[in-house]
């Protein structure tokens, strides 16, 4: 049992670096286009990611549609 874990683990190595080795990044929120556009949660219309309210991971497009 102890050597399959093994054999896999070196197979999945051997395509690790064979696919450069690196892992895709996510974008930061710093590195977030501000000209993109969001779905208000309320209303559903669309704002900017500059303009929008950001409130418990939700975005918002207004302080009305916040409450």
């Amino acid at each position: 049992m102890i050597f399959k874990l093994i054999i896999f683990a070196v197979i999945g190595f051997v395509i690790y670096k064979l696919l450069g080795g690196k892992f895709p990044k996510l974008p930061k929120s710093e590195d977030r286009d501000s000209d993109s556009l969001v779905e208000c949660d309320t209303c559903h219309t669309y704002a900017t990611v500059k303009d929008s309210i950001i409130s418990n991971g939700k975005h918002y497009c207004s302080k009305e549609c916040l409450k």
